[in-house]
């Protein structure tokens, strides 16, 4: 694990949140950001940052917020408040952050390689007219080795087991070169194998600065991978040094409306993963 670089010393918000005025030096600076669908509140009191080579867990119920606040970051989503800075620019610079999606994105009959999924990760350097050259190849094989499936780079997507098509979303992102990696519930269904594959990923990510925010309800994970800790359910419940935020008083505050089984090492909810 990496060391976490030192932080301000945190200040204290309404209702005892820990929040952070922002980082110049930080990858992803977010201040007292609130987000809506169609004028409809969705989100809101979120401040947090992230540095390179640290990783947030983003840890609430099913329509906390979680997967809100990462389409707010991406800016698909309506910010009513606040701002959201990557690299001290809002927008985000293009190729700055990759983002993983929950599983089932992709049309498993889809006649596509693993190959030119990861290589979808370079669309957006490439622009319409210019066709995948030498280092765009270069940068998926690098990208397939990073997840464990240089072997199956000319296999059919869809023919590639729930892991490694997981794995294989994770190489589309690594691809684009992004400097914050957002994952949505990454390691949902995986089994030992692939989880490992997974956190190894994520672990050599950061010791090359990459700054990541994954959303899971997988303490263990949390405590494997994550510096920091986010607690969310319709807002910022609390934010801080991971060992700090995961106590089971906080995690029952964040989860205590939904009737949900806690225990240490991991938040119990239905399949179904709302907003």
């Amino acid at each position: 694990m990496n060391e976490t670089p030192e932080r301000d010393s945190p200040k204290r918000g309404r209702r005892g949140v820990a929040t952070s005025a922002g980082s110049a030096s930080a990858v992803l600076s977010v201040v007292d950001a609130a987000f809506a669908y169609d004028q409809a509140p969705a989100l809101e009191g979120i401040t947090f940052d992230i540095r390179a080579g640290e990783a947030v867990a983003l840890i609430g119920p099913n329509g906390s917020g979680k997967s809100t606040l990462l389409k707010g970051i991406l800016g698909l989503i309506t910010r009513t408040n606040g701002s959201v800075s990557v690299l001290g620019a809002s927008p985000a610079p293009v190729g700055s952050i990759g983002y993983v999606p929950q599983a089932g994105e992709l049309d498993p009959d889809f006649p596509i390689t693993l190959a030119q999924v990861v290589m979808m990760g370079r669309y957006r350097s490439l622009g319409w007219l210019r066709l995948p050259g030498k280092r765009d190849r270069a940068a998926v094989a690098e990208a397939l080795d990073a997840v464990g499936l240089a072997d199956r780079a000319h296999t059919r997507f869809g023919e590639l087991s729930g892991g490694q098509q997981q794995r294989g979303l994770l190489a589309r992102a690594i691809a684009s070169g992004p400097r914050l990696l957002l994952l949505d519930e990454p390691f949902n269904g995986l089994d030992q194998k692939n989880r490992d594959a997974l956190i190894e990923t994520v672990e050599r990510l950061k010791a090359r600065g990459v700054a990541v925010l994954v959303s899971t309800h997988d303490l263990d994970l949390a405590r494997a991978v994550c510096e920091s800790v986010l607690l969310l359910n319709g807002t910022q419940v609390a934010f801080g040094p991971r060992d700090d935020v995961l106590t089971l008083a906080n995690v029952q505050q964040a989860f205590k409306e939904v009737g949900v089984e806690i225990d240490e090492h991991t938040v119990v909810v239905p399949d179904h993963e709302g907003c």
